[in-house]
């Protein structure tokens, strides 16, 4: 039995996407390494990163930017990333599992508890994945609208990412939706 796993990234944040990647590996798959992202150091997800990604059968990335996040909010944001990631695997799968988010329309067995990402070795695998992948991008994000402290801060709402926003103004990149309080 195949199980996909899915999780996402960046649903609080002020600026950037949300990412979700959706990881399947063959049945009996495991590495006590894979952790939930959150339990793990920046250095320990980068090792995991091509680790996970040579091993997995398949996985998928979506990513939502900004202005749909916007337009028609970061839940259902999450879930249409959530249904990319999942249209990006290259194989079937028999059963779905997702972190804490129950989507429409899967056609397949499927599953939605809290903290998967604790539980569920493909959930863990693809919190890593999304992780580091929406990290990279904001690094690079970092490099073209410069002193919002993007590769520390990722677009969380840290006090120098509030000051910056503050002082420089925002972005195309800023969640609108989500800095309206803040400005």
């Amino acid at each position: 039995m195949l199980i996909a796993g899915i999780d996402e990234v960046g649903r609080g944040c002020l600026a950037g996407p949300v990412v979700t990647c959706a990881v399947v590996f063959e049945s009996g798959f495991y590495d006590e390494r894979i952790k939930d992202s959150k339990k793990l150091s920046k250095k320990k997800r980068e090792e995991l990163y091509p680790f996970i990604i040579e091993n997995a059968v398949s996985y998928g990335i979506g990513v939502v930017c900004p202005i749909i996040i916007d337009k028609i909010n970061i839940l259902n944001a999450v879930k249409h990333a959530m249904h990319l990631s999942l249209s990006r695997l290259t194989c079937s799968y028999d059963k779905l599992i997702v972190d804490a988010v129950a989507l429409n329309h899967i056609n397949k067995e499927y599953i939605h508890p809290n903290k998967a990402d604790d539980t569920y070795i493909q959930v863990s695998a693809a919190s890593i994945v999304a992780k580091v992948y929406r990290d990279n991008l904001m690094a690079e994000l970092a490099k073209i609208y410069k002193g919002y402290l993007w590769e520390k801060n990722a677009g969380y709402g840290t006090k120098e990412h509030i000051t910056a926003i503050k002082e420089l103004g925002i972005t195309p990149i800023h969640r609108k939706s989500f800095i309206k309080n803040i400005i």
